[in-house]
């Protein structure tokens, strides 16, 4: 920014998340945003997607590519003192529009003391608006991954997906297939199947709560033969998740330490509002006894598919200090 511009009335952006696309998955400020607006910019796509909301707005549309143009269009009509809603569909701040345009700031010399203001407005993203289309299969510890190339080298994606297959995670692949890019979703595929059993759960949501909406459930094995394209969102589940009366879901652990047969009592050794007798308290007095009756590191790190370094360090560390790790188990149970 040059020092006349900041001299002049600047205005504002408005990183605005629209969520699934429909009117009324948008937020209020959402909405309020896109109203107090003078300017509006966003890919053509997303632009059709609230075109009930733009008379009389001065809307700039840009293609898929242009994310950058669209942060720099941005910030000219801000330091022109105009108000602008940058809208990404989801949510501005994954996988949209938040994080080109504070590149594009930064590289200006844009800082919070700057005349022109940023307001970023959140939205649901597709992992949270395809979710609630399927059932819960997001209730435990998930990820997202998107599968594109165009700006991330393909190795750093690969160990992406290894990593989280072996960790068991609940994943939501974004961009998973294009008309150009089709291999990335067989070689997804492929890393899984290292890790995941073939029948696996795997929903795939194109165009949640748009005109063109369309589901379908399916197994790891035969993922890659589904109808996938840039609108789908695919969520494969962990090796808990399971599909009932049409419905995806992922247990959250209860019956971990709950008999839900039984009205929820506790199981035996067990505390309700206590970790688990299997947390980490527990495995510490475990693991400590057993490398006691003589199992080596070695023995211990393959038992619990875990680094040796760690059990190393772990094992090194006196159990009396222990508790000084432990956290209140989180209220959201």
């Amino acid at each position: 920014m040059t020092e006349q511009k900041e001299q002049a009335q600047a205005g504002k952006i408005m990183l605005v998340g629209i969520g699934p696309g429909s009117v009324e998955h948008m937020t209020q400020r959402a909405r309020d945003a896109i109203a107090e607006a003078d300017v509006v910019i966003g890919y053509v796509t997303y632009i059709k997607l609230v075109a009930d909301l733009l008379e009389g707005k001065e809307i700039i549309r840009k293609s898929m590519t242009e994310e950058l143009d669209r942060a720099i269009s941005a910030l000219e009509a801000a330091e022109a003192g105009k108000k602008v809603a940058l809208i990404s569909s989801g949510d501005a701040g994954v996988y949209g529009m938040a994080g080109p345009t504070f590149e594009v700031l930064f590289q200006a010399g844009w800082t919070p003391e700057h005349a022109v203001q940023i307001e970023i407005i959140p939205g649901a993203s597709a992992l949270n608006s395809c979710a609630a289309r399927v059932g819960a299969p997001l209730t435990h510890d998930f990820c997202a991954i998107s599968l594109s190339d165009l700006l991330t080298p393909w190795p750093t994606i690969a160990r992406r997906l290894d990593a989280v297959a072996y960790a068991d995670f609940v994943v939501a692949l974004y961009n998973p297939k294009s008309g150009r890019r089709t291999r990335q979703i067989v070689e997804a595929q492929r890393l899984f199947l290292r890790h995941r059993r073939p029948d696996t759960p795997v929903a795939i949501v194109k165009s949640a709560y748009r005109r063109r909406e369309r589901i379908e459930f399916t197994t790891l094995d035969r993922m890659a033969e589904a109808d996938i394209g840039m609108l789908s969102t695919v969520l494969i589940g962990n090796s808990n998740t399971f599909v009932r009366h049409g419905l995806m879901v992922t247990p959250r652990g209860y019956a971990n330490k709950y008999d839900l047969e039984e009205g929820g009592s506790t199981l035996a050794g067990e505390k309700a509002g206590r970790s688990l007798s299997t947390g980490l308290l527990g495995w510490l007095e475990n693991i400590q006894a057993e490398h006691a009756a003589g199992a080596t590191l070695e023995a211990l790190a393959l038992q619990h598919q875990l680094p040796l370094d760690y059990i190393r360090a772990t094992l090194s560390e006196p159990l009396e200090e222990a508790p000084k790790m432990m956290e209140e188990e989180s209220t959201s149970e």
